[in-house]
């Protein structure tokens, strides 16, 4: 198959093709390789990658190191109200959820920290570090940052839903407020969840309260933003 070489870059033309071809394919397939499609196009490995890379940055495909370039799923729409929570609200969708304990770490408290929480000057937080995978595939980093008051309840948490975790522990928790932006990711990041680090992130704050409506805790996500639309209910 030619490509018409028109005044449009030749790479951008090429993931056009591309980018139409992959409503023929399902979430998961993978695509054939580099050297097969650059002589079907009859383009150099340059103009396909950067072909390719068009993709990856829209979150059309995910390249996996050793295994070859995969086709994503549309974004998923995760509500953000009072009473939803990651795991179960995207397990609703049909998404296998899956959440790992990185770290767990005990610190002093952040002014920040200190003002969202009502904690006193020389006060501890417990933080977790937690990764989301959606479908085997990395997509969210959350910091989980509680009074140290809570640790015997965190204490034994080795990973799962922190939602469904505390409630078992006798501490429901609800959604106060939520602050939503974007920003790049750190080196760190971007090597967890495997995106490269031209790209966003969502960003988003979240206070949550026990039943009593005192604060409880202090979570920062950070999501691929080509996986991810936040939708706020009214």
């Amino acid at each position: 198959m030619n490509l018409s070489r028109q005044s449009e870059p030749l790479y951008r033309e090429l993931a056009a093709v591309l980018r139409d071809e992959l409503r023929q394919l399902r979430p998961g397939d993978y695509l054939p390789g580099e050297l097969q499609l650059a002589a079907r196009f009859s383009v150099n490995r340059h103009t396909l990658r950067r072909a390719v890379d068009e993709l990856v940055l829209e979150g059309r495909l995910l390249r996996q190191q050793g295994k070859g370039t995969r086709v994503l799923a549309a974004p998923l729409i995760y509500p953000v109200a009072a009473g939803s929570a990651y795991s179960e609200s995207l397990s609703a969708l049909g998404v296998r959820v899956e959440a790992q304990l990185l770290e767990r770490r005990r610190r002093p408290a952040s002014q920040e920290e200190r003002q969202q929480l009502k904690l006193a000057e020389g006060d501890d937080v417990i933080e977790l570090d937690t990764l989301r995978l959606l479908d085997g595939q990395p997509v969210s980093l959350i910091r989980h940052r509680f009074c140290v008051t809570q640790a015997a309840r965190l204490n034994d948490y080795r990973g799962g839903s922190l939602r469904q975790y505390l409630a078992g522990q006798g501490l429901p928790l609800t959604r106060s407020h939520s602050l939503i932006g974007a920003r790049l990711p750190s080196r760190d990041e971007a090597g967890r969840l495997l995106m490269p680090r031209h790209a966003p992130l969502l960003t988003v704050l979240t206070l949550s309260r026990d039943p009593a409506g005192r604060p409880v805790e202090l979570s920062l996500s950070l999501s691929r933003a080509d996986r991810f639309q936040y939708q706020v209910a009214p």
